[in-house]
């Protein structure tokens, strides 16, 4: 299963679920770097020093930084939905359809 780092704004819920499918999940909580209004490029980079692909709500800034080409171990850009189950359920489908998400930028987006 994949390594995750979740972003201040990704539903803990959602966390939970994708833990219970198997993930390896990380929250930025966990790391003790909420609160700081980190830059989201450190954000990013923390997550790539990690290994971690990057799970977001916060779509334009990320996908702005894949466009710009910042390394990155992959990132799963949502758009929110208040059904935090189906959300993990469609992440997880979409990661088991990339065999490599290095440099990747894949879009979840609510059904």
């Amino acid at each position: 299963m994949a390594a995750l780092y979740s972003n201040e704004n990704f539903p803990l819920p959602a966390v939970v679920e994708l833990r219970l499918l198997g993930h390896d999940v990380l929250t930025i909580q966990e790391t003790g770097r909420a609160d700081r209004a980190l830059p989201d490029e450190a954000v990013l980079a923390f997550a790539a020093e990690q290994q971690r692909i990057l799970l977001t709500l916060n779509r334009r800034h990320f996908i702005r930084l894949h466009n710009a080409g910042k390394p990155h171990a992959g990132i799963i850009a949502c758009t929110f939905d208040p059904d935090f189950v189906a959300l993990a359920r469609r992440i997880h489908t979409a990661l088991a359809q990339e065999s490599d998400m290095r440099q990747k930028l894949v879009r979840v987006n609510r059904g």
